[in-house]
């Protein structure tokens, strides 16, 4: 039976996060890969505004009572989030219809690997803070 939550919110959001980002890496390969087939159509995976709102959902944790203080920091699923495939608007359609243009997703692949190498950092600092806590060396 698996610990759900044992790291923490943080750890979960970092690793879904990476999940998320390496989905869209492939969307953005796919991309880049048609951009010579006629009538293809670019799309992108947008989850930002999943997760954000997963984690402000999950801050209110229910109450018994109304006239209960809620307590903060309700538990959080962010396993439901998968984000949302869409259909990007190609501004220089070419002649065969396909709408992808290369500079563009060169751009946004850069842009998405370097939010996952930095994703990747945050959870190896907060990994290396757990290991320090664990041999008492804070």
């Amino acid at each position: 039976m698996p610990v759900q939550g044992i790291f923490g919110t943080t750890v979960e959001l970092l690793g879904k996060s990476l999940d998320l980002r390496a989905r869209k890496h492939a969307l953005i390969s796919s991309n880049l890969a048609n951009v010579e087939t006629p009538g293809y159509a670019a799309s992108d995976l947008s989850f930002e505004g999943k997760l954000k709102s997963a984690l402000k959902d999950g801050a209110k944790a229910p109450v018994a009572h109304p006239r209960h203080i809620p307590l903060k920091g309700g538990t959080v699923s962010l396993d439901r989030v998968q984000g949302d495939v869409v259909e990007l608007p190609g501004r220089n359609m070419g002649p065969d219809g396909n709408g992808v243009e290369m500079e563009s997703e060169m751009g946004r692949m850069a842009e998405n690997q370097i939010m996952y190498n930095a994703t990747v950092q945050l959870l190896g600092k907060k990994f290396e803070g757990l290991k320090q806590a664990i041999r008492g060396t804070l």
